[in-house]
């Protein structure tokens, strides 16, 4: 076989192995392994040194492969190899090069080393490797290696940020489902990513009057979930303040507007019930609630547009009575227009047909359902959009009250 295309098959190999590791230490340690393992032969590598970077410089925390060193050393910035590897990357050296200390070098037990500073600097690998053993080959194979390496960190990070803001979304929405006399009040949502755009709140503005909140900020992922975060935000402010409901979102609004992010549209449908059942409400640009009732079903109307594009836009009320045996059926746009494999979408009759199908359950139970239905019907691909569904159902005279709260998320 070539020598070139076994080393660089070497080279995949150990690539694979650093694709495999679970967090940052295990890709450090994992890749001083593989490279022992695999380039012992073609490329004379022995034992290997992991340095990790401390104020001025780096010290040795760990050796691999019968390196001798002894963990604790301190290596300052100021030592040439150093600066070296860390402005080019990828070093290979002797104890002749320029900057080399070799009575430092020999301690650690080396006559020849090469180096790679992965992390954004924050690690330096060290080998031991032959005298004899082609630099060329050597730095290629390491070169690879450490661009792997940083791409698995960076990966690593990016998710560790993302779980972060996850933590921080499912904090603010409702722990339970509130209790409220006659009303069976529920939400649940499903994000498209680790974190999503959509967004429900239940907020106790007085002993008789409850909030209801669903939002859903343009896009999905990081940056609508922190778009998302501002609403919430902003929407218990005003709330704690007494403001009235039309003031609130024209605050909210405003705030979005002003927004650095990248997404800065956000569609918000808020509204204020009270023990009597009379609802009003404000429906800034959000798909219209569905108001089940002995008539029919009736669907509530935009009372302004959608957040951000204009800090001048005006909002006004809308109103209902929510008389027993009535409901409510808030819902994103990820629930309407998800799509099957033909491209057909769900739709808000397909959502109506469902929910009636579930009206008699309890609030909880419903809201669930509905998001798997919608699942079932694009056939378990996963979700382009959040997907997010809030019911309020005031009981009939006579029947079971709501259930003790649950988890709603």
């Amino acid at each position: 076989m070539d020598p070139r295309k076994s080393l660089f098959r070497k080279v995949e190999r150990a690539i694979e192995a650093i694709e495999r590791s679970s967090d940052a230490s295990s890709t450090i340690t994992g890749t001083a392994g593989a490279i022992i393992e695999n380039f012992r032969e073609e490329l004379g590598v022995r034992g290997g040194r992991l340095y990790e970077r401390r104020d001025g410089g780096y010290e040795l925390t760990r050796v691999f492969g019968g390196a001798v060193a002894v963990p604790g050393i301190f290596v300052p910035d100021a030592y040439p190899p150093v600066q070296q590897v860390v402005d080019e990357g990828v070093v290979v050296l002797d104890l002749t090069a320029p900057g080399v200390d070799p009575e430092f070098e020999r301690k650690l037990g080396v006559d020849r080393f090469a180096a790679i500073a992965v992390g954004e600097d924050q690690y330096i690998l060290s080998f031991s490797v032959d005298p004899v053993a082609q630099s060329e080959d050597l730095m290629a194979s390491l070169g690879i290696l450490r661009h792997a390496v940083d791409q698995k960190l960076r990966q690593e990070r990016f998710v560790s940020v993302l779980n972060e803001a996850r933590q921080i979304q499912m904090s603010i929405l409702p722990r339970r489902s509130p209790r409220r006399g006659e009303f069976d009040i529920a939400g649940y949502t499903v994000p498209a990513e680790i974190v999503g755009g959509d967004f429900f709140d239940f907020i106790p503005v007085t002993e008789r009057i409850h909030g209801i909140a669903i939002a859903d900020a343009s896009g999905h992922g990081l940056p609508a979930a922190l778009q998302v975060r501002d609403v919430y935000t902003g929407l218990r402010m005003g709330v704690a303040r007494d403001f009235k409901i039309v003031r609130t979102v024209e605050r909210l609004n405003r705030i979005i507007n002003q927004s650095r992010m990248t997404t800065k549209f956000v569609s918000l449908f808020y509204g204020e019930i009270e023990e009597e059942g009379n609802f009003i409400y404000v429906n800034a640009g959000h798909p219209p609630p569905l108001h089940f009732h002995a008539k029919g079903v009736t669907t509530l109307k935009q009372t302004g547009m959608v957040l951000g594009p204009s800090a001048t836009a005006s909002y006004s009320r809308g109103f209902l009575s929510l008389e027993p045996g009535d409901a409510l059926l808030l819902y994103t746009d990820g629930m309407t227009e998800a799509s099957d494999p033909k491209g057909r979408e769900y739709g808000i009759e397909r959502l109506k047909k469902a929910f009636l199908a579930l009206r008699e359950e309890p609030a909880d139970e419903i809201v669930r359902a509905l998001v798997d239905k919608v699942g079932e019907y694009v056939r378990i691909r996963a979700p382009e959009d959040d997907r997010t569904v809030v019911v309020v159902k005031r009981i009939l005279s006579g029947e079971p009250g709501p259930p003790a709260p649950g988890p709603v998320s």
